[in-house]
């Protein structure tokens, strides 16, 4: 007997009109705890190249680093990780959040990737199960993309899925 599959809520989102941005990608209640996942989108899907694994490993590193030291978000960080599309990257929190509402905790999540010196967080074989695929001066040029052709200057349509 063939069992039908529903599709998943990220593949509903019309990939053909999504830009680069913050979206909230799902909400899910756990233990009467709301988590929010968010969709930072940084290329445009099917237009634009995908970005590289060495780039896209190396921004995983320092956001989830920056995050989990971050004074007010710390506690409340699930999980930050790429898509497996390589067009951005999912952040995974615990709260009720609207896109809106984190634009200043992505914002600078992503100057500390442009701005970051020395070497990556937990990129050495004891602690990455693939270390020397890191590469941080691209990481640094997506993080600067990003900045500057979309959070420095969001908008609302950039906050909320297409129709």
């Amino acid at each position: 007997m063939e069992r039908k599959l529903e599709k998943i809520a990220s593949f509903t989102v019309n990939h053909l009109k999504l830009e680069p941005g913050i979206y909230v990608s799902r909400r899910d209640v756990f233990k009467d705890v709301v988590i929010t996942t968010f969709d930072l989108r940084m290329t445009t899907p099917n237009k634009e190249p995908v970005m590289n694994t060495a780039e896209i490993h190396t921004m995983e590193h320092l956001c989830a680093t920056f995050l989990r030291n971050h004074p007010v978000y710390a506690d409340k960080t699930v999980y930050f990780g790429p898509m497996g599309c390589r067009t951005g990257h999912y952040m995974v929190l615990e709260g009720d959040y609207e896109a809106l509402d984190i634009v200043p905790l992505v914002t600078e999540m992503f100057e500390f990737v442009r701005d970051f010196e020395g070497d990556v967080p937990g990129a050495s074989p004891r602690d990455c199960g693939n270390y020397l695929d890191m590469n941080l001066p691209m990481a640094k040029w997506r993080a600067a993309r990003y900045l500057e052709k979309t959070l420095y200057h969001i908008t609302p349509d950039h906050l909320t899925y297409p129709e």
